[in-house]
């Protein structure tokens, strides 16, 4: 057991019999003759149980009992008497005794009594360390963190809280709504949670601040309760999203169309068009060149409309082949094919309440195209292997570099569903056709670059300028980006020069406008440059001309490569 007990008594024999008695049982054992002789043992050792006559010779067991207790030691201490009387007995218990013992001593009493007060130590210094982990937990959160009574005193607050709510100095005990800081909303809350029993919330209030400005606290209560199931007061919990929300606003701002680079008409145009259709639950198809920007597109008509606040769900229709699409877009169940080891969330679920943002959607298969129908016309989803309908809310926002009306001439594409998406259409001009816009990226990019390599590079010289205004762009905007990265790594110097372009942009040449036939040629000329630079790699080439692996595809067999 290796429990250390202190009996203490003037009685030799009574000593001896403790001592006996208790190391039969495993106990380890030291005895004290006199009050002075246990002083000094209780404070050069520990000892877990204390045995205490209340008559030592001169002394008073009553008075050792009072220093130890002044002392505080967390050891039970039982008294041990030859004639009990009530008023003693009474004086040791109000002092913290444990309990008695009568002499003479029956092992059977004093083994019962030695074990029951060691399992009450126990529990006490179980309690003590879980109330010492909870007072070091409370004071180092840095959320809020407070707790009143049902009469709403403030009985425990962490530092934290205490700053939120502006409260200097001790309040322990004071009327909570007396302290409350935030023009009442936690004071209010917390009555709420007292009447009902219920737990209770407060989403970004906005609370103004005794030094101004205004502060964003998100408030949390939950009841307390007795072990007997009754209400004992109310914790709170604050959470400071001041920062939070800066930071969304802030991001918020970032994405507006405003935003977004570009000047020229064509893109004055589009801007106009995404306030417009932000905040209209309809159907939009986003068409233009790879790399032109149709994703920023879907971003700003989500994150300025109406559903905001719910879930922007992005998927590319070419990256999985047409097996997995299904199971991919509209999930399936447990079984529904090999594989299939449990039930799967599809992309629209996922959605529900917010956007989804399919790219390539000319890529998707007929059968794809059929499931795709009945979610724009009944917005009803079925899970793989199931046939159980599921109701969806989803905006559907939708985007291709291909034709759509060709594909559907050739059969390729389902006209119902082709008018079904192109509700509403958004076309982004190619790069080569932004004019002035150009110059504007160019920069836009030099400045994001200088911050992520941590560079002072003021631009590109003239030469380069010329040639990336005669440059077709087949990659757009993001071939660009890709260029001008390239550029940064190599570049030393000040200024962006020739020299630190890649090769198929340098072979290229400073060139007159061109047509769109010679356009044509160029960008079929582009790509066989960056097949030559790639070694015939073609996801190598596709990454040098920003565009995606199932794009450069298309094109070799378009230009017959």
């Amino acid at each position: 057991m290796n429990k250390r007990i202190l009996c203490i008594d003037d009685e030799e024999s009574i000593r001896l019999t403790f001592a006996s008695f208790l190391e039969d049982e495993g106990y380890q054992v030291d005895t004290a003759a006199s009050a002075d002789e246990a002083l000094e043992k209780l404070e050069a050792e520990h000892f877990d149980l204390i045995f205490l006559d209340i008559l030592l010779g001169r002394h008073s067991g009553i008075n050792v009992l009072r220093v130890i207790r002044k002392r505080k030691l967390q050891a039970p201490v039982i008294m041990v008497t030859g004639a009990p009387e009530v008023d003693t007995a009474a004086d040791a218990v109000r002092l913290g005794a444990f309990d008695y013992i009568s002499k003479p001593v029956r092992q059977e009493t004093l083994l019962r009594l030695a074990k029951l007060a060691l399992t009450h130590q126990e529990l006490v210094a179980q309690k003590n360390r879980y109330q010492a982990h909870l007072e070091a937990i409370f004071r180092s959160i840095r959320d809020g963190l407070l707790t009143v009574d049902s009469d709403m005193r403030l009985v425990e607050i962490n530092a934290a809280a205490k700053q939120m709510l502006g409260i200097a100095g001790e309040s322990i005990g004071e009327n909570f709504e007396l302290l409350d800081g935030t023009d009442g909303q936690c004071a209010s809350l917390i009555r709420q949670t007292l009447e009902t029993g219920q737990p209770g919330e407060i989403y970004r209030c906005e609370c103004p601040l005794s030094r101004g400005g205004i502060q964003v606290l998100t408030l949390n209560t939950a009841p307390l309760q007795t072990p007997t199931g009754k209400h004992d007061g109310v914790v709170l919990l604050l959470r400071d999203e001041t920062r939070m929300v800066k930071l969304e606003r802030d991001l918020q701002d970032r994405n507006q169309p405003g935003n977004m680079i570009g000047q020229c008409d064509e893109m004055q145009h589009l801007y106009r068009m995404i306030h417009s259709l932000a905040s209209i639950d309809t159907t939009v198809l986003i068409t233009g060149e790879s790399g032109t920007g149709k994703e920023l597109v879907a971003e700003a008509l989500h994150n300025m409309g109406d559903r905001r606040k719910r879930p922007l769900v992005k998927f590319n229709c070419a990256a999985l082949p047409e097996n997995l699409l299904e199971s991919e877009l509209f999930g399936h169940v447990k079984g529904a094919f090999t594989g299939a080891v449990k039930d799967k969330i599809g992309r629209f679920q996922k959605a529900d309440g917010g956007t989804i943002f399919l790219d390539e959607i000319g890529d998707i298969s007929p059968a794809t195209q059929v499931r795709l129908l009945r979610v724009l016309q009944d917005k009803i989803i079925e899970k793989v292997g199931d046939s159980t309908p599921i109701k969806v809310d989803v905006r559907i926002v939708t985007a291709t570099n291909k034709d759509l009306l060709e594909k559907v001439s050739a059969g390729e594409f389902r006209e119902d569903l082709y008018f079904r998406l192109n509700v509403m259409n958004l076309k982004l001009p190619p790069l080569r056709q932004r004019g002035s816009d150009l110059d504007l990226l160019v920069r836009h990019f030099i400045q994001q670059f200088n911050i992520r390599f941590g560079k002072q590079i003021r631009g590109v010289t003239d030469d380069v300028m010329a040639l990336f205004r005669s440059y077709p762009w087949p990659g757009n905007v993001r071939q660009l980006e890709h260029a001008l990265e390239h550029a940064f790594v190599l570049c030393q110097d000040s200024l962006i020069t020739t020299a630190h372009l890649s090769s198929d942009l340098t072979r290229h040449g400073v060139t007159t406008p061109q047509s769109p036939a010679a356009g044509f040629r160029d960008d079929r000329q582009a790509i066989l440059d960056a097949l030559e630079k790639a070694g015939g790699n073609k996801t190598r080439a596709a990454q040098l001309l920003g565009m995606s692996r199932r794009t450069i595809y298309r094109k070799l067999e378009e230009y017959g490569i």
